[in-house]
């Protein structure tokens, strides 16, 4: 199967499967450490963390317009005795405008509350495309590694013969040297042993 179509198998698989959000997962970064990350696994990852922002951004704008609108409704509230002097024009004014200002918030507040609801399947949708890309990714590294682990049992299992026919080789060279110098000692005989031990330098 090619790697498309594995892809587009794996998107199916994952698709409105409770996942965690990917970029906010250690074990996940653990996984995919930057010089791992290919450069789809990065673009995805920026989207999914673009629309976090967003929302993060929509949460904080409508909270604070939510407020302002508060405080000039209160204000309303705190004016509505209005004179018929100058000073009461210039407050029925300002009512007026903290009137119109409250209907553009309403306006505004009421665009964020829809785009913020559409955040959730934006979010969603990015994570599992993130999601499909690394399963992708991970059984592609499954498969090296694989061949990796296979290649270097091979060279531990070579190396261990070698490292047993190395030993065998020591003992035998230990065995002859230890027959040598013992007939030779036998021979010679210790004094005249030691002078050509001193002659070859030969530690004892």
């Amino acid at each position: 199967m090619a790697r498309k179509e594995k892809k587009s198998e794996f998107h199916k698989l994952v698709k409105d499967k409770k996942l965690p959000i990917l970029t906010l997962d250690g074990r996940w970064h653990e996984i995919f450490t930057e010089d791992r990350k290919t450069s789809a696994i990065k673009e995805l990852e920026q989207q999914v963390n673009d629309l976090l922002k967003k929302q993060g951004k929509l949460v904080n704008d409508i909270k604070d317009m939510k407020k302002l609108k508060n405080g000039l409704m209160q204000e309303i509230m705190d004016n509505m005795d209005i004179g018929r002097d100058n000073a009461g024009k210039e407050k029925d004014k300002k009512l007026g405008r903290n009137k119109q200002f409250i209907t553009e918030l309403n306006e505004k507040i009421e665009l964020a509350m829809d785009e913020l609801g559409d955040l959730p399947y934006q979010i969603k949708e990015a994570n599992e495309a993130l999601m499909s890309e690394s399963v992708a990714l991970f059984y592609e590294r499954l498969e090296k590694n694989k061949e990796e682990l296979s290649q270097v049992a091979d060279w531990i299992n070579s190396i261990r013969e070698e490292l047993k026919h190395k030993i065998l080789l020591k003992q035998d060279l230990e065995v002859n040297n230890t027959q040598i110098y013992s007939y030779m000692h036998d021979v010679l005989g210790a004094e005249l042993m030691e002078l050509f031990d001193k002659e070859y330098h030969i530690k004892k």
